[in-house]
This record gives structure tokens, sequence and C-alpha cells, in this order.
């Protein structure tokens, strides 16, 4: 039986070798993962995620520097680094092309496991810094 943080740990790894259909074996097929750039919810939508993610930043590695002891739920502080080569999806629904730039952003995210399988995630990173490193800054909204 494994752990909840062997768990998390080997998640990271499969993320780290962009291997998709691994990252999803951790997940229940009903999880949920909560980012800045919105909610996934069940595996295929989870997939889309870490699938966008993995070809606008072919090299994109996550590194925890922290990890709270205590189990439910798991937090851990990391870095996340890559070079923006593919498009972004914004939240808008626009894509950002790839601008060449690297990126190394601060996060967090807290992750609870049950029966072995993640059943929720949540990523918390500063979408300002992400944006801010690939060159793509705040604009004015008009006037209602």
């Amino acid at each position: 039986m494994s752990s909840p943080w062997e768990i998390r740990r080997r998640l990271s790894e499969a993320i780290n070798a962009h291997d998709l259909h691994r990252v999803l074996e951790f997940y229940t097929p009903d999880a949920v993962l909560v980012t800045p750039a919105g909610i996934a919810e069940g595996r295929e939508q989870i997939g889309c995620f870490y699938e966008q993610f993995f070809k606008a930043f072919p090299d994109y590695r996550q590194t925890a520097w922290l990890e709270v002891p205590g189990d439910d739920p798991m937090v851990t502080e990391w870095t996340f680094t890559g070079t923006h080569l593919g498009p972004l999806l914004l939240p808008d629904g626009r894509e950002l092309e790839g601008t060449g730039r690297h990126i190394t952003v601060r996060a967090s995210c807290m992750a609870s496991v049950v029966d072995e399988m993640i059943v929720t995630h949540r990523d918390y990173y500063d979408q300002l810094e992400l944006y801010s490193q690939l060159g793509f800054g705040l604009t004015e909204l008009p006037a209602e």
C-alpha cells in the first residue's frame, strides 16, 4: 500500500516525464483539478489540461522544495520551469503562440488522496507572474 505522499511524488515524476497516460492513472475517474487557468473535472478534462501544458512547454518540469507534514490535504510548495514553444490556451479562450521565453514560476498545491487515488488537486500560482515572464501583460478594459 502506497502512502499519499508516495502517490503525490510519483504523480510529479509522471508529470515531469510528460507521461499523460501515467499521470491520469493517479486520479479517480471523477477527480477535480483546480488551477488559476480553470477547473478540470474528470480524467478527460484533466488530461486535456496537462496535454495543453506539455505542448506549450515541451520541457516543463516541476520541482518541490517544501512538503508540509500531514496527509490530508498534502501541501507542497514547488517551482515550475519550462520554455514556451507551443500555443498556450488563455482563460478567455485565445491562444498565445510560443514566445521562446523561459519561465520560472513559484507555486503551491494541495491534494487529497482516497484509496490510493487523487480525488482533488488544487494548484496555486500567480498568473500575472507567468504572463509577465511570457511578455504578455495586463490590458485596460474598456469602460462600460
